[in-house]
């Protein structure tokens, strides 16, 4: 195992809490391997991106030599994850979180090592717990402690419904910890309240706390919104290669780098003399492709990378776009969104709506290299693309609330 220092600075590397740091110290001086837990709630088919920020650390845990418990939550699934829901969610079937947790399984070896993680299913003991046991871990929180959380107390105050077995959501996953005695458990910043939660069940059934280790919620391509596959805003790992390139091509220069923290293998100075670089006039386009064909042989591999590379450039060429493009900023309203024909028209590309219509049923509009004819496409602010009417109207546009 690396040092102290060494392994406490790849583990806080994109990290936003560690709670609390002077027991992960105290655990990594023992000498032992830590098992380290993440749970995932198989709620969709598909993993993206926004997930693999915590896949990386799990990662980084395994190459420090700890042990890797990947815990599908298909007990969990099945009562629904309230965290930050404005209303009451609809828990998944049995049958749905099962084929859901089936692709999961197949997915997250593209970044963890088969060899150093062990997979397991929280109904291994969570099904096995009769009304009894679940009263008992019931009498081990409080409604007060509950309504702590943000979610809770605001839908609270305003008079929205919160069913019983909400609570039990967070109970459940905490004594998942205590099942598997963990001594680390990962998870997004908006998962910190189950987290203290197993952290407090822990200490009540006798055992040594955990560690909490919290990492930001990627943003997804419109840089705003959280990644999800609910709002289109995010890349899928078993996105194509062609796909998966263009949509890392589409994101804003200034995401970029927030990627590069989150996604990226790459070390955090190769990361800052890529910075520096940019500063001194590289093309940030440049740098960005690193980044998806990095992404991209990662969930494919070596020779996909190039070829989607090749691919983009194609495709770019044919549209003679030149080195320098003008950036035209669009405006919309927070949290509203804009119709491609309107983003044409107010960046200039078009002289009315419906100019835009004709153009797109033309064929004669493309963003970001492909071409468009849906009339219904929209953008939200934080977008950023380039936009190409015929051979010669082209701009970066970059829509701002």
């Amino acid at each position: 195992m690396s040092s102290i220092d060494d392994a406490l600075a790849q583990i806080r590397r994109g990290a936003e809490e560690i709670i609390p740091e002077d027991l992960l110290i105290e655990k990594l001086k023992r000498g032992r391997p830590l098992r380290v837990k993440a749970g995932f709630d198989p709620t969709a088919p598909d993993l993206h991106l926004g997930h693999t920020v915590l896949l990386n650390k799990m990662r980084q845990f395994q190459e420090l030599g700890h042990e890797v418990l990947f815990l599908i939550g298909d007990f969990t699934g099945m009562i629904g994850d309230p965290t930050g829901k404005s209303a009451t969610r609809p828990p998944l079937t049995r049958e749905q979180v099962a084929a859901n947790a089936e692709t999961y399984q197949h997915q997250i070896y593209k970044v963890l090592d088969p060899e150093r993680t062990r997979v397991v299913f929280n109904s291994e003991w969570l099904g096995k717990m009769d009304a009894a046991d679940m009263v008992q871990l019931a009498a081990k929180h409080t409604v007060a402690r509950m309504l702590e959380r943000d979610d809770f107390s605001k839908r609270y105050k305003e008079g929205q419904a919160i069913a019983i077995h909400e609570f039990l959501y967070p109970l459940v996953q905490g004594y998942d910890s205590v099942a598997l005695k963990a001594d680390v458990e990962l998870g997004g910043t908006d998962q910190k309240f189950n987290l203290l939660v197993g952290r407090e069940l822990q200490r009540q059934y006798g055992q040594e706390q955990q560690v909490i280790l919290t990492m930001p919620i990627l943003e997804g391509l419109d840089g705003v919104q959280k990644m999800s596959k609910s709002l289109n805003n995010y890349i899928g790992i078993a996105d194509t290669p062609d796909d998966m390139f263009g949509k890392v091509m589409s994101i804003s220069d200034d995401l970029m780098w927030r990627y590069f923290e989150l996604l990226s293998f790459r070390s955090i100075n190769d990361i800052d003399r890529l910075r520096l670089e940019v500063r001194e006039g590289r093309n940030p386009r440049d740098v960005k492709f690193e980044l998806g064909m990095e992404l991209v042989q990662r969930f494919h591999d070596a020779r996909a990378a190039t070829a989607a590379r090749d691919a983009f450039v194609s495709r770019f060429q044919k549209g003679a776009l030149p080195d320098e493009i003008e950036e035209v900023v669009v405006r919309v309203a927070d949290g509203d969104a804009l119709l491609i024909a309107n983003v044409l028209r107010d960046a200039g590309l078009t002289g009315s709506t419906s100019e835009s219509l004709r153009m797109l049923q033309q064929g004669a509009v493309r963003v970001d290299g492909e071409r468009v004819s849906d009339r219904d496409v929209t953008f939200a602010a934080g977008a950023e693309h380039v936009f190409q009417v015929g051979k010669r109207r082209i701009a970066k546009v970059r829509l701002a609330s």
